[in-house]
C-alpha cells in the first residue's frame, strides 16, 4: 500500500507545480495538558521527519475549521482553545502555498489516521525528536520566543 500512497503523493506534487495551482493549507500545534507538542510522520513524502499535523482547507471552509477538521482527521484528537498564530507563503516543490498556522490545546491521546501516518506523539518541548522537518523546527522556534516570523513557511 506504500509504494501506491507515495506514487500518488509525487504525481500530486508534480502536476499542482506544473499546473502553477495555488493551494491553501492549515499546520496544528496541538499541546496536552503537560505542554507537550503533538507531531505526526507520514507515510508518505519524508516519512522519515516529524511535522505538525494539518491539510488542506476545504472549498468555503475556514481556516480555523480546517484546523480542527484536520486534526480529529489525522490523529482522532479534539483541538479547543483555537487562536489563530500566523499565516505563511510557501514556494517549495515549484507550488504556490499559503499555509495558516493554529495553536489549541486537546486532552486526547492521538491515533495515528492508519493510511496517513506512521505517527503521532506528544513530545516535550525540551525533547523533541532529532528528526523534525526545517519548517517544524523554525515554527517551534518562534513558539519559544527564539526566532522571529518572516512570513515564509
Amino acid at each position: 500500500m506504500r509504494p501506491l500512497v507515495d506514487l500518488a503523493h509525487r504525481t500530486r506534487r508534480r502536476t499542482m507545480a506544473l499546473l502553477g495551482w495555488r493551494t491553501k493549507g492549515v499546520k496544528v500545534m496541538a499541546f496536552d495538558p503537560a505542554g507537550r507538542l503533538l507531531l505526526v510522520r507520514h507515510r508518505y513524502g519524508r516519512s522519515d521527519l516529524w511535522m505538525l499535523p494539518g491539510g488542506g482547507i476545504g472549498r468555503r471552509e475556514a481556516p480555523a475549521a480546517a484546523a480542527v477538521r484536520e486534526l480529529a482527521e489525522e490523529t482522532g484528537c479534539v483541538l479547543a482553545d483555537v487562536v489563530a498564530v500566523a499565516r505563511y507563503e510557501a514556494r517549495a516543490e515549484g507550488r504556490r502555498d499559503t499555509v495558516f498556522l493554529f495553536r489549541g490545546a486537546t486532552g486526547d491521546p492521538p491515533v495515528a489516521h492508519a493510511v496517513e501516518l506512521a505517527e503521532a506523539r506528544f513530545f516535550a518541548l525540551d525533547a523533541l525528536p532529532d528528526a523534525v522537518s526545517p519548517a517544524t523546527a523554525r515554527r517551534i522556534a518562534e513558539h519559544r520566543g527564539v526566532a522571529t516570523p518572516d512570513g515564509r513557511w
